[in-house]
């Protein structure tokens, strides 16, 4: 494995389309989802959901969560995985459209459509959503979690 955990945390956010999300909800019980998400500079995580879900009420009262990118498809023992603190919410209104113009473009490169801001704003029934990382990492060769800043060119 390369010491260039930045790279190794980059290439796998670019070629997963879902990642796990870890909230709790106000009393501290967990709850995990997976979510097929868009990425902006490594840094900021979208994805669209329903504020009546589990994880959105989660986020509401308790806006830390947890991040964990990887793919599930490969033999045992070759697993690789990011892992991400991050602080989540709904991405506010005069965020919406350069948010939006991030998800929409995954969203059409992998088949889907472009969404516009009166999609995700009432009365629609779904809200676009971020998680800012605050940490990020990667394993290295002996499976300890190590610091890796995807942002880091």
């Amino acid at each position: 494995m390369t010491d260039d955990f930045a790279a190794i945390a980059r290439q796998i956010i670019d070629a997963n389309g879902y990642l796990t999300l870890a909230t709790a909800d106000a009393g501290g019980r967990p709850w995990a989802t997976p979510l097929w998400f868009a990425a902006d500079r490594y840094t900021d995580f979208f994805w669209l959901s329903r504020p009546s879900t589990r994880h959105s009420a989660n986020i509401a009262t308790r806006p830390d969560v947890g991040i964990t990118v990887f793919d599930s498809t490969v033999p045992i023992s070759q697993g690789q995985a990011v892992y991400i603190e991050a602080v989540a919410g709904q991405v506010p209104d005069a965020d919406l459209e350069p948010a939006l113009a991030v998800y929409s473009a995954r969203s059409v490169a992998a088949g889907g459509r472009a969404w516009a801001v009166a999609d995700v704003v009432s009365p629609a029934e779904f809200r676009l959503y971020r998680a800012r990382a605050t940490a990020c990492y990667v394993l290295d060769d002996h499976d300890s979690r190590v610091p890796a800043d995807p942002a880091r060119a």
